[in-house]
């Protein structure tokens, strides 16, 4: 794990010291009596910790694919196209409501069975992950007394199954899912849920910027929003009361689609804060996308090369814990700048990026802040005073090089010495 973190974007042989190291990494990996589930759990235990002093914490599921397709790996599966070889994999991520990364609570990881002779593809039900995933989540919140666990997932987890589950284990943990489903009400005059919500005076407004992503840039968004409580059929000829809200965007500008979101949760949402509050939580959901961000294009999983899935999965587990670092990095630098820096690196490699920016070292220990900045300018990062904060890319191209220094360094020592 030390060796993956100091180089997060390098191959395993790349990343190890030595041969002999290398072949030893390599034989952990094809260990069949290492689960990577057992790798993981000391990331989940220490998560738990660090959940336990929250009074909100957002549990988000989603899923990723991971394409392998043309390496030769033994237990891959089929993708969104049969042609298309890899695997999946669902993580549960914890956030906070400022977004501050807490770690990984949960994960699945599988590969598809072929489609058989009828077209039908054999093996589990794929969408009892969402189910499952709010069930883990729903285990903690008895262990967690002050700490107000909420289940946030996107369109793909609007399952009434979902909502009956929560409703059945009645336990302290709330779900937020965005809806996919337009469902006639049971009151059998025709209204759909959409409608029924919208309908009437507005509640009050919300208005965010968006992040700049690849496809379009920063703006200003305000929405309208409606909530209202609402029944459902459950699908065993019962109704579920869930609460829905809609965040319908106004004043778009031309050649714009409007962002329009629409949530059910079990949540009451009585009044304008109470929606608002609902609307950021959901908007963190976007962490988990950053994160697969770092997992895929950092660490570079894609390009793991081991002849079974069974060793991808060992890997994994490792990267996922390298991934959460880098970006626990970038929003601690965002959300707590002042702290100082020595509470998340060593000297050495403070030293290493301040050698590598070409700054002169300060008399005392710079801040959290100072050194992430440091780190990204020497990944890439601008620093201009419209660049805003660092993100996760420029973060992990430095801490790349960053970490190398610091290893030159103690090097040095250990040979004056």
């Amino acid at each position: 794990m030390e060796r993956l973190a100091a180089n997060p974007t390098a191959s395993i042989p790349q990343a190890c010291d030595s041969w002999s190291e290398t072949c030893a990494a390599y034989r952990f990996l094809r260990n069949t009596d290492v689960a990577w589930e057992s790798i993981l759990a000391p990331h989940w235990e220490s998560t738990h910790k660090r959940m336990r002093t929250q009074s909100v914490v957002l549990c988000i599921q989603d899923t990723t694919e991971l394409d392998f397709n043309g390496q030769d790996i033994d237990g891959l599966g089929p993708l969104n196209y049969e042609a298309r070889r890899g695997l999946y994999l669902h993580p549960t991520y914890a956030v906070t409501t400022e977004r501050e990364p807490l770690g990984v609570l949960d994960a699945w990881m599988w590969a598809r069975e072929e489609l058989d002779a009828d077209g039908v593809r054999p093996g589990p039900k794929e969408s009892t992950r969402w189910v499952e995933g709010y069930e883990r989540v729903a285990e903690m919140a008895p262990d967690m007394p002050h700490t107000r666990l909420v289940y946030v997932a996107d369109r793909e987890a609007d399952m009434v199954e979902l909502m009956c589950r929560a409703r059945e284990l009645d336990t302290p943990a709330d779900w937020l899912v965005r809806a996919k489903h337009d469902r006639c009400l049971p009151s059998g005059d025709g209204v759909k849920l959409w409608a029924s919500t919208a309908s009437g005076e507005p509640l009050g407004e919300i208005t965010f910027v968006t992040g700049a992503r690849e496809s379009q840039k920063s703006r200003t968004v305000r929405q309208q929003l409606w909530a209202r409580e609402v029944e459902i059929a459950d699908g065993r000829q019962g109704k579920l009361k869930v609460h829905c809200v809609i965040a319908r965007e106004v004043d778009t500008p031309a050649g714009v689609k409007p962002i329009e979101w629409r949530l059910l949760t079990n949540r009451a949402v009585e009044t304008q804060e109470q929606a608002v509050e609902l609307i950021n939580w959901y908007r963190a959901r976007w962490e988990i996308e950053i994160y697969f961000h770092v997992l895929k294009n950092g660490c570079e999983v894609e390009t793991l090369q081991l002849a079974a899935v069974d060793r991808i999965e060992r890997a994994l587990a490792l990267f996922m814990v390298v991934a959460w670092r880098v970006t626990y990095l970038m929003r601690k630098g965002r959300t707590c700048p002042d702290l100082d820096a020595a509470l998340f690196f060593d000297p050495d490699e403070i030293r290493g990026a301040h050698l590598l920016a070409k700054k002169k070292m300060p008399a005392t220990t710079p801040t959290v802040n100072e050194v992430v900045r440091l780190i990204a300018q020497i990944g890439g990062f601008l620093a201009r005073k419209s660049d805003g904060e660092p993100g996760a890319k420029t973060i992990w191209r430095g801490l790349d090089k960053v970490l190398t220094a610091a290893d030159t360094l103690r090097a040095l020592r250990e040979g004056s010495d």
